[in-house]
């Protein structure tokens, strides 16, 4: 008799062939320098980050005890949800438990079987996965190309439409054309989400997004998602939009009502890591500077944001040289498939905020070695 698992056991047997495994290692504190993480500002031990979540702790609890429509709502999600619109400029902010949280709600409430959605092909798999759960029709375009977008839209016969993207792509590390989504999105009546995890916190105004930074902070039909786990050094996930979307949202999404409330210690960080923002506006500055100079070790050009990606030539050379970086102290991560949509191997380099001038020239140097063509 066949045991249930052994489809588990051989679809493992297959991804081993191909170098497809993924474990799980235990990071310590101290553990070399990290060059795969997102705490791009370098906040996450920030001693003020680390008092805003031990006296939130102490205020509130350890966690928020119910749901946001039952008494899970606490002064605290108000307050950050109140920093989190002055930083970008959006007209009102909920948070949730986690920015893919955040993702299933837009697209889940948004978005219906009587809608188009035009999503790029690089979106991150929260993005995809919300997209699969509206039951909506959905179109993929080719990444970042715009006139291809125009053209899914054209074709539409949906009285409803959505366009998808990141501002900044989580894996390639290249900004989306932002501006012209959000014109393009205006012209046709179509509602634009945005995910601006990665982008919050490096760039535009103060670190507001590149949706601030194109002047789209206002635009009602623009609503914006973000995570407050990488710049922000915390946990949870926010959604930047109209009064009237916040509303439907809260109303209306199984993400958001069926979910305890944001931990206070969540809350409190991210609160004291916008704060640590607003005092030290060149932060945002000192990452990009950083990833500058790491991306001119690898030969690539100056990337728009923290995040760097190095083409492999296939998934065991890019696991090899994860290994020969870490023999060397530095941390660095890989793409493998099914992680890149375009079915490349890369590595994966994120640039921090708190590097210093010693740590970048180590780094350069043994990313130089790991990253030359081997013949």
């Amino acid at each position: 008799m066949t045991s249930p698992l052994d489809w588990i056991r051989a679809a493992a047997a297959t991804r081993n062939d191909a170098g497809l495994t993924r474990r799980l290692t235990t990071t310590k504190v101290g553990d070399g320098l990290d060059l795969a993480g997102n705490d791009y500002l370098g906040l996450r031990t920030h001693p003020a980050v680390v008092a805003g979540a031990v006296a939130a702790a102490e205020t509130y609890g350890a966690g928020a005890g119910a749901s946001r429509l039952v008494t899970g709502t606490l002064d605290i999600h108000n307050e950050l949800e109140a920093a989190l619109t002055a930083l970008t400029g959006a007209p009102a902010a909920l948070v949730l438990s986690s920015g893919y949280s955040a993702n299933l709600a837009v697209l889940t409430t948004l978005a219906d079987a009587g809608t188009l959605i035009v999503s790029d092909e690089h979106a991150h798999a929260s993005l995809i996965d919300g997209c699969r759960l509206s039951r909506a029709a959905v179109s993929v375009s080719r990444h970042n190309d715009l006139e291809h977008v125009a053209e899914l839209l054209s074709r539409r016969d949906s009285p409803r439409a959505v366009v998808v993207a990141e501002s900044l792509y989580s894996v390639l590390g290249d900004a989306a054309p932002v501006a012209d989504l959000v014109a393009l999105t205006a012209d046709v009546g179509a509602l634009l989400i945005l995910d601006e995890a990665h982008a919050l916190g490096v760039l535009g105004p103060g670190g507001g997004g590149l949706v601030p930074a194109v002047g789209a902070a206002g635009a009602e039909h623009v609503v914006v998602t973000a995570t407050l786990s990488k710049s922000l050094a915390a946990q949870g996930g926010a959604v930047l939009a109209s009064p009237d979307v916040r509303e439907h949202v809260v109303n209306t999404a199984r993400p958001f009502i069926y979910d305890t409330g944001l931990a206070p210690a969540s809350a409190g960080a991210a609160l004291a890591a916008l704060q640590v923002l607003a005092e030290d506006p060149g932060l945002a500055e000192r990452v990009r500077s950083n990833a500058a100079r790491l991306a001119a070790s690898c030969g690539l050009d100056t990337p728009d944001g923290a995040v760097m990606s190095v083409l492999m030539p296939g998934p065991h050379e890019a696991v090899e040289a994860v290994a020969r970086a870490a023999e060397h102290g530095i941390r660095i991560g890989c793409f493998r498939p099914p992680s890149t949509p375009d079915g490349t191997s890369r590595l994966r380099l994120t640039a921090h905020a708190d590097h210093s001038g010693h740590d970048l020239d180590r780094a350069c140097e043994v990313l130089a070695e790991v990253t030359a063509p081997r013949g």
